[in-house]
């Protein structure tokens, strides 16, 4: 989850924007006898946020992120 709020500057929207994240992860993959899996103890090791869009009006190029406020 992107730690920042987003606020799009050609229209104003607040609430709706779709993020782009790329993730790499170390996790314990435990199979049942039945094979099926359950991922556990997964770890972000990193993690970039590659694009912002608004949802709103489709432009990323608009997209700042408010660093002074955490989203949440």
């Amino acid at each position: 989850m992107s730690p920042y709020r987003y606020r799009c500057t050609a229209c104003g929207n607040l609430t709706r924007f779709d993020v782009t994240i790329a993730r790499r992860t170390a996790a314990f993959h435990h199979y049942s006898v039945g094979g099926d899996l359950t991922v556990e103890d997964e770890q972000v090791l990193d993690e970039t946020i590659e694009k912002v869009e608004c949802r709103w009006c489709g432009t990323g190029s608009s997209v700042v992120a408010l660093v002074d406020e955490v989203a949440g």
